[in-house]
Order: structure tokens, then sequence, then C-alpha cells
């Protein structure tokens, strides 16, 4: 009875899924992130496929650990991965743990991740026919419970990481993880070329095998060598794994779907002398109680900490000086919704008369507060021990982006707020923050340039005038603090109930036809420019930063590394005009992106009707 239960609501989920994959497919833009993370993923599947036809074992091993990683963290940087069925929806429904749990993994294997892992699991198949036919045979289970295992763990990996969202501790813990895990992505060159100059590739590829997303290919490779021992434990292995992890997730979701948050006695009352000073207490309590806002201010801060000091495993410390720079940028991205993350509660700051003002520069003050006296502590140490002469630069660029920061993210919050789950009703997993998971994201990466372009000023005047670039900074810093902080106020002043409207209703009709029809504007012009513009707009940050803003920085410091930087590789003469290249290829790529959704945008109605097919006729 159970086990046809299980297959029942199984199969149900599965066709659920795979409906609204269809109806995810109608959308031109989610058809061209889809089909562009398909391919890249091929791309790397056929990779690792050809990395076993090359009988490199050790490779496979590697590739197939990155891949079982790349599972596990990479939800936590998608706000929790795809949950198109989220648990919640069917707390009503008399289904026992075990069979809702069931379902949900058979509906998350009925996806295009799933489907382009698998493609690269055939490695273990190649394998497999290079040694044996018991070793092919062996390879094709081998496969399918390595599978299981990739998504078994990425779902207990969101379900503990959920859990460490709602304690203190576990917050912090979870930050420095993820903080760690995306510098790795973007320094961890450093960390790999330490490891290939001290020769330890055996040692990495030894790790892969011990570790589970090892297991199948261990088990191949035994097969072949005729050790049914090491043959059945890791087979056996893998099953005992996989059945570990699903009681494990299914207990985590037992808790997800029934726990209720316990009342919290309040320990001290919120009193203040003056309207100015409750906004401010209301604000720091926020950040205070608050685990994301926890969460992401340590996040942002280890995070230019990791950055900026992986380099330290080549010997190289021209990175130091700048980590309170690097978290000052990232904390301004990540909290660029701070009206959005407010929800509903917005409601009574708009019924207080006069409060607009007093609201903007309390946040602002707040956020000064967090990151100010951190990052100028980490700044002044690390350029201290780096030895290097960017003191000018430093110490001019930190008060800018400080300012810049706290001004643009007031700003963003009001003018480009993004409805998110309120407080009150997130769900089990924090850190899926609604519907709107990708107007988010994308005000992150906006805010990301933003903030950055703040400390251009104190750039130049450092780099021209040396010292000089310090008052400058000051300067620029609190102009935009000011100046950001006024707009912020008067526009929240004069539109505050069409905020509150939109972060109760989410958007309004006019506002979804308006989206919808630049979809369908872009729909209209060719494939291959639309998918050429998302490509550029994509992309566009690879030659434009790590090629041509870095290398220009290590010209002008005399930094002697080269990483990965092309300009650094040619000859002297030639520096300056790769770096220039590079750069003119980024801003094109970016402007290209940009012309072609304003150039779509721009299309009347009436061409759209006329642009599109006449009808047939059967």
């Amino acid at each position: 009875m159970a086990l046809g239960l299980t297959y029942a609501t199984s199969l149900t989920l599965v066709r659920m899924r795979l409906a609204a994959l269809r109806h995810a497919l109608r959308d031109s833009n989610r058809v061209a992130w889809i089909g562009t993370g398909a391919f890249l993923g091929l791309v790397l599947a056929a990779g690792t496929i050809w990395a076993a036809t090359k009988g490199d074992t050790d490779l496979v091993a590697v590739a197939v650990a990155v891949w079982m990683l790349g599972w596990v963290v990479g939800p936590l940087f998608a706000g929790g991965g795809d949950e198109t069925l989220k648990p919640e929806y069917f707390t009503m429904l008399p289904l026992p743990p075990r069979a809702l749990s069931g379902g949900l993994i058979a509906a998350a294997l009925a996806g295009v991740a799933p489907l382009v892992s698998l493609v690269a699991l055939l490695c273990l198949v190649v394998v497999g026919g290079q040694l044996s036919v018991g070793a092919l045979l062996i390879s094709v289970p081998a496969v399918l419970l390595q599978l299981l295992c990739f998504v078994l763990a990425s779902r207990l990996a969101v379900a503990v990481y959920a859990v460490l969202l709602q304690v203190r501790s576990g917050a912090v813990l979870a930050a420095l993880v993820n903080a760690f895990i995306l510098a790795f992505a973007a320094q961890g060159w450093a960390l790999i070329a330490a490891f290939i100059s001290t020769d330890v590739q055996g040692t990495i590829a030894r790790g892969a095998r011990i570790a589970p997303s090892g297991w199948g290919l261990v088990a191949v490779e035994a097969t072949g060598r005729g050790d049914w021992l090491r043959v059945l434990l890791a087979v056996v292995g893998l099953v005992v794994l996989c059945a570990a992890m699903f009681v494990a997730w299914s207990a985590l979701l037992v808790r997800r779907t029934t726990a209720a948050l316990a009342g919290v006695r309040v320990r001290r009352q919120l009193t203040a002398p003056d309207a100015r000073g409750a906004a401010a207490a209301k604000e720091l309590r926020t950040w205070a109680r608050d685990l994301l806002y926890g969460h992401r201010a340590v996040f942002a801060i280890a995070y230019g900490l990791f950055f900026c000091m992986m380099p330290l495993a080549v010997g190289w410390k021209g990175m130091l000086p700048w980590a309170g720079a690097a978290a000052v940028v990232m904390g301004g991205a990540m909290f660029s919704n701070l009206y959005g993350a407010d929800g509903t509660a917005f409601w009574s700051t708009l019924m207080t008369p006069r409060s607009a003002q007093l609201d903007i520069r309390a946040r602002q003050r707040a956020f000064l507060l967090v990151f100010g006296p951190p990052v100028l502590v980490i700044t002044l140490l690390l350029t201290w021990w780096s030895q290097a002469g960017a003191w000018p630069l430093v110490l001019g660029i930190l008060p800018a982006l400080l300012g810049g920061a706290a001004g643009l993210i007031v700003l963003a919050s009001v003018y480009a707020a993004v409805p998110t789950t309120d407080a009150h009703k997130r769900s089990g997993n924090p850190l899926n923050s609604g519907e709107n998971e990708g107007e988010t994201m994308g005000l992150v990466y906006v805010m990301l340039v933003l903030v950055s372009l703040t400390a251009a000023p104190a750039l130049g005047a450092a780099l021209a005038w040396s010292w000089w670039g310090v008052p400058v900074g000051l300067f620029s810093g609190v102009l935009a603090w000011w100046y950001f902080g006024r707009l912020a106020a008067g526009r929240l002043e004069q539109r505050g109930p069409e905020l509150l409207t939109l972060l109760r209703h989410g958007r309004t009709t006019g506002e979804h036809v308006d989206k919808a029809s630049l979809s369908s504007k872009m729909a209209l012009l060719p494939r291959w420019r639309r998918y050429l513009a998302g490509f550029c707009l994509g992309f566009g940050a690879i030659p434009l930063f790590p090629q041509a803003v870095v290398p220009a920085i290590f010209l002008l410091n005399a930094v002697d590394a080269k990483a990965w930087f092309l300009a650094l590789y040619v000859e002297p003469r030639w520096q300056w005009p790769v770096i220039i290249g590079m750069a003119l290829l980024g801003l094109g790529m970016y402007a290209y992106g940009g012309w072609t959704y304003w150039q779509a945008s721009k299309l009347r109605p009436e061409a759209q009707h006329h642009l599109q097919p006449e009808p047939q006729t059967p």
C-alpha cells in the first residue's frame, strides 16, 4: 500500500513538474536562459566524456567530484534551487512524509539539469567499456545511483542550509561557507596554482575517489580488476548513502512543513526621545534580529576577505588593501532591496506623517554603522600588512564607496523595489524570496556596477594627484550619501502608496503587460540576434573587468603577477593596446545588448502586428 501510494504520488508530481516546464518554455527569455545553461552544461559534459575516452581516470574522478560540488553549492546561489513544487503546497493533503518526499525527488529528477548530469555521468560507461564487459554492465547502475546521489545531496544541502539560517550561529556559518565558495569561483586560480606547484594532483584524485562522488568510478574500476569485494562495498555504499540522505531530507521536510516559530520575549522595549532616534533604533533592531540581514552582512565582509586573501596562496599580497572595498561593493549589492525585504510592514512607516526622510536617513546610518567600522579596520590592517604604496588609493576610494553604497541602496530600494515574500510568510526555505528571484538577482548585478562606479572620481584623483584623492573621496562619498538619500526620500514621500501596493500585490496589470510586451517584442527579432544580445549582456563583464580593469591596475601599481590576464602575457609595448581593446570589447558587448533591447522596446504595436506571421488556414 505504501509503495503504491508513493508511486502514484511520484507519477502525479512528475506530471506537474513537466507541465510547469512546458509552460516555462512559452517564455522566450526563460527559453534563452534554459537553452544557454543546457548548452554550457552539455559542453562540460562532453569534456568529461572526452577525458574518459583518453583513459585519464584521475581526471574523470575529479570532474565527477566537481559535478557533485556544483549540485551541492549551486542552489545556494540560485535562491534555493528549482522549487517549482514547494513542499508547503501539499501540507493539507493526507500524504505520509515518505510518499511526499519520494514524489518530490522523482519530480526533481524530471528536469534539464538532471538530464545534463546524466550525460556527463556517461563517462563511467565509457570507462567501463574500456575495461571489460562486467565493468560496462556495472557502470549502468553506478550511473543511476550517482545521479540519485547528486539530486539527494542537493536537496539535503538546501534543507540543512535553511535550518542553519534559522539560528544566529548557523546563519553566520552559512555566510562564511557561501562567501568562500563564491570567492573561490573568482579567485580559485591561486589555490589551484598552489596545488599544481606542490605536485598534489595524485592526492586530489585519491580524495575524489574517496568522496561519495567517486564511488561509482571505484565500482567500475574494481570490476575491471576483478576486485568484487570493493565493487560490493562501493555499490552498497552508494545505496546506503542515498537512503540515509533520503531519510534525513524527509525528516527536515517534515520539520519545514510542520514546525511553528516560537514566540520571542522582548528583552528591552524600543524607546527613543524623538522620531529620529525611534527610526534609527527600529532599523538597528532589524539588522540585529533579522537573521537574513545578519547573514548577508557577514557574507559581504567575508567575501571581501576571501576574495583578496586567496592570492596569498601564491605569495601575492597586492589584493590585500582592497578587501574592505570589495566588502562594501558586495554589501551595497546585497542590501539594494531594503523596502522589498520589508514587504507589507512598510505600511507602518507610510502611515506615520513626515517619516520618509527619517526612515531613509536611518537606513543609511544603519548601513554605515554595520559596514563602516569593520571595513575600515580590515583596510588599515591589510594595507599595512601588504606593505604596498596603495594608501592614497585605498583611503580615497573607501569613503567614496561607503557613501555611494549608503546612497544607492536606498535609491534602488525606492525606485527599483522588487516584491519578495513577507518575513512572516517565509517558507521553510529562507533562500527562496518569492517569484521575483530573477529580478532580485538582476538588481544585485546592476548594483555591483553602480556602487563600483561611485569610486571613479576618487580613483582618478588619486592616480593623478596622489593624496588629493582622499579629500575627493570624502567629498564624493558625502555628496552621494546626501543627494541619493534626498532623492529617495522625495520619491518615498510622493509615491509611498504606490510602493506599498507593489509590495502587497506585486506587479499591476499594466506593469505585467509592459513586461510581457517587451518579451513579445524581443520575440519578433531574429533568434540569433536575441541570443547574441543575451550572450553579450551575460559575458560582457569578462573582457571589461578581469581582462581590462584589473590588469590596468596591476600595471599602474607595478604588480608582478600574470595569473590569467591576457595583457600581462604579451610584450610590454602591446600591453596597453590589449587592455584598451578588451575594454572596448566589453563595452561594445554591453552596448550591443542594451541597444538591441532598446530597439525592441521602441517597436510600435502596429509594427508588431505586421511582423507577426499570418495564421495558416488548413
